[in-house]
């Protein structure tokens, strides 16, 4: 029996929200640009000016005014879902924002929702906190019949099961900042093991109410000055973010045979605990060199393979020595000078997402080898004093750099760290596209085919594809455009079709639908409740039946 316990497994859609970021592409333009996504408390979710206080330790106080917010967490289409809306107001946001976020990348995958439905595909979050029901009781609000499953952990993974009628494995992991990672490295056992053969792995974290935030700052944990400065001298903790991550996972072979194009291959994952240390919350950098071992092993892989990592980086004086001088210990052995690892981390553009990081974390890493440069590595002034580089072969991405590798693929690694001790390393490999025979095939009238659950969701849907399709010129051919929305999206009850030979008479009909305009091109209707069954009727032998 062949061995599939180290099969690759191909990373095929990914979606995200992050602090300045509602997409993966929009997340790559401001880890690019080098942008700082930290803001004040907004006022919806708590009174900053009734908790903070500077003097660290002040009892029931935050010595934070910062943190890493996303937008329109309080929006959300329940009907789309099949969800009432006396349930959605008992649901947690992050359980609503998981369903749309498994949608997403579901659709960037190019997975339509009736080929996942009925399949063995699993489900595998990263959860923590329960600021939605905390706040609830504190508000003294009357818990509905639906609060049991709107505030359980359980229910995040299990509701995209149900909705996407998924009958794989489904379940939450919470090992606090690690969740994520954990949950990733679960999900592709599970797909090597033959549990499941596509997996959706997420993340998500919400800041709704201040207790963890109290609690942390009395820990001495989070910055005053709000940011994380890691691996500098002056940095004095992190600063709690928001954020959302998913990715659909299948394993490479299969993913090769259904023509589903990779963004990235896993080659390797590990985890493992930091065991009895100084503190519960003490970190082990013996633990932390295990993990990132164990992690090459499973990938088949040496330390000079890995071109980059993307550390777990909090900025606390302690963690970001033990973290680097554990990647150093590992991964420049056998390193050529003239080569050397490049670390960095988005922790400083978009603070720290907790039960989301490990997602954050992995979604920046294939980012960067999609592009090939490291993007800045944001409040490194002067480096902390423990750490020392000094002939190393090992550099800080201070500024952007370029990526290059020694081998056929560009690989990176990515650092995972619970507060509790759970450790997780993954290893990414750059998915090399196999150049497809071009064709040139004249211009010809094209299909496009566009579908929503309501009108104005479909104007909405005409209004992006009119948008993209003058980028989509120069690396998609209209019939490229047109098959994939066609056979790669799912398809709603309100729909619009458009036909033209070129990618300018798409752009001047989507136009005219806008305005209104009554076009023979363009064909707009609702399929309605019921859905009739196609019949094909080969005339020639007479009539059958009357009316034929």
């Amino acid at each position: 029996m062949e061995d599939d316990s180290r099969e690759p497994i191909a990373i095929i859609g990914m979606g995200c929200r992050f602090p300045g970021a509602d997409s993966p592409a929009a997340f790559w333009e401001l880890l690019r640009a080098g942008l700082d996504a930290i803001t004040e408390v907004p006022p919806d979710r708590f009174p900053i000016d009734d908790y903070y206080d500077p003097e660290v330790g002040k009892p029931g106080k935050m010595n934070t005014r910062w943190g890493g917010f996303i937008s329109d967490i309080d929006r959300f289409d329940a009907n789309f879902f099949g969800i009432t809306p006396r349930e959605a107001e008992s649901l947690d946001p992050q359980q609503r924002i998981l369903l749309e976020l498994a949608y997403e990348a579901l659709e960037d995958s190019g997975i339509p929702l009736e080929r996942a439905a009925g399949s063995n595909a699993g489900v595998f979050i990263g959860i923590a906190h329960t600021d939605y029901s905390d706040r609830i009781l504190v508000d003294g609000v009357d818990p509905t019949p639906y609060f049991g499953t709107g505030r359980s952990h359980s229910l995040a993974p299990n509701r995209i099961s149900y909705s996407f009628d998924l009958h794989g494995p489904s379940l939450a992991v919470d090992t606090a900042c690690s969740s994520s990672l954990v949950a990733l490295h679960l999900g592709i056992q599970s797909l090597r093991r033959g549990e499941c053969d596509l997996a959706l792995v997420g993340g998500i974290n919400l800041i709704l109410a201040p207790t963890m935030t109290v609690g942390f700052s009395q820990a001495h944990m989070l910055s005053g000055e709000g940011r994380c400065k890691t691996f500098d001298a002056s940095a004095d903790g992190y600063v709690r973010s928001e954020g959302c991550g998913m990715v659909v996972l299948r394993r490479l072979s299969d993913a090769a045979r259904d023509g589903d194009a990779p963004v990235a291959v896993i080659r390797g994952t590990a985890m493992n605990e930091d065991g009895r240390t100084n503190g519960v919350m003490a970190p082990n950098g013996d633990a932390q060199q295990a993990v990132v071992r164990l992690a090459l092993h499973d990938a088949g892989l040496g330390p000079a393979d890995i071109d980059y990592v993307e550390a777990h980086g909090t900025g606390t004086p302690l963690g970001d020595p033990i973290e680097l001088n554990a990647l150093k210990a590992v991964l420049t052995e056998g390193r050529s000078s003239e080569r050397p690892l490049i670390v960095g981390s988005g922790k400083t553009n978009i603070g720290h997402t907790e039960a989301a990081a490990g997602m954050a974390g992995l979604i920046r890493a294939v980012l960067i080898l999609q592009h090939r440069v490291v993007p800045p590595h944001l409040h490194l002034n002067a480096l902390n004093p423990a750490i020392d580089l000094e002939g190393v072969p090992l550099t800080i991405a201070r500024d952007p750099i370029p990526l290059s590798g020694h081998g056929p693929s560009l690989r990176a690694g990515v650092n995972s760290f619970g507060f509790g001790g759970a450790n997780c390393h993954v290893i990414l490999e750059e998915a090399v596209a196999n150049e497809p025979e071009v064709k040139h095939v004249p211009p010809r009238p094209e299909i496009l085919t566009l579908s929503a659950r309501s009108p104005e969701a479909l104007a909405a849907t005409a209004v992006a594809y009119r948008e993209s399709l003058g980028q989509w010129k120069a690396t998609a051919t209209l019939y490229d455009v047109c098959s994939t929305a066609a056979l790669h999206r799912t398809h709603h009850d309100e729909r619009l079709a458009l036909v033209a030979d070129s990618h300018d008479g798409m752009i001047d009909l989507l136009q005219g639908f806008e305005q209104g305009e009554s076009l023979r091109a363009l064909s707009q209707g609702s399929v309605g409740a019921r859905r009739g069954k196609i019949a094909f009727v080969f005339a020639g032998m007479g009539t059958q039946w009357i009316g034929m």
